[in-house]
């Protein structure tokens, strides 16, 4: 498992539906574009650092995307950038730490880096996609979980009703994750917020 490899799936996924993202962009209609640039941006950054540590790709990815990203979604994607770096110093890439780097990406509140309390709600809901629904099943508000209390039961609503909805685990999931995020806040983020949660977490499946 390598970032190179999982940005790459990313922009391909995004390169896709692009067109879709664009129409769903009520503003200006470009999100789609803008969405392919960025995680072209992330692509290539990473795989001219895939020698060097997760961490120090992270953070090279997020100041090529600060400073060539010409979207306000690319000043998010830069910031997540950063924090998921913060998150993998001293942090190995693997099925386990999928989560992690979905989190960052998308800034889901949190005051704190992402802790592994059976209690926290996104890691529990995040640990479903890894096969471990016993611990999503279980995932409810504690004194550990960081997310405001707003996010939080937004989160679970979101969780909850697309269950109701019949919606796969994963969907719920993901979701639950952005009503925690500044993706969630418009129809074409959240589209393409999904898109990229989903492509992420689909690299801890036995066949990837």
């Amino acid at each position: 498992m390598d970032l190179s490899s999982i940005f790459k799936t990313v922009s391909s996924q995004l390169t896709v539906q692009k067109n879709v993202l664009n129409e769903a962009d009520d503003y200006n209609h470009d999100h789609g574009d803008n969405m392919v640039q960025i995680f072209d941006l992330i692509s290539n950054a990473v795989s001219k650092k895939s020698s060097e540590p997760v961490a120090d790709q992270l953070a090279y990815a997020s100041k090529v995307v600060e400073k060539e990203g010409q979207s306000g979604s690319a000043q998010l994607f830069a910031k997540g950038l950063a924090e998921a770096a913060s998150n993998f110093t001293d942090t190995e890439l693997k099925p386990d730490t999928l989560g992690i780097l979905v989190k960052s990406l998308l800034n889901v509140k949190e005051e704190e880096p992402p802790k592994k309390e059976k209690g926290s709600l996104i890691g529990s809901l995040l640990s479903g996609l890894t096969g471990k629904k016993e611990e999503a099943e279980e995932a409810k508000e504690t004194e550990q979980q960081k997310i405001g209390v707003d996010e939080l039961l937004r989160a679970g609503l979101a969780y909850y009703q697309a269950k109701q909805d019949g919606s796969s685990d994963t969907e719920a999931i993901i979701g639950a994750l952005l009503a925690a995020s500044p993706m969630g806040g418009s129809k074409h983020r959240s589209m393409s917020g999904s898109l990229i949660a989903a492509a992420i977490m689909g690299f801890a499946k036995p066949n990837n």
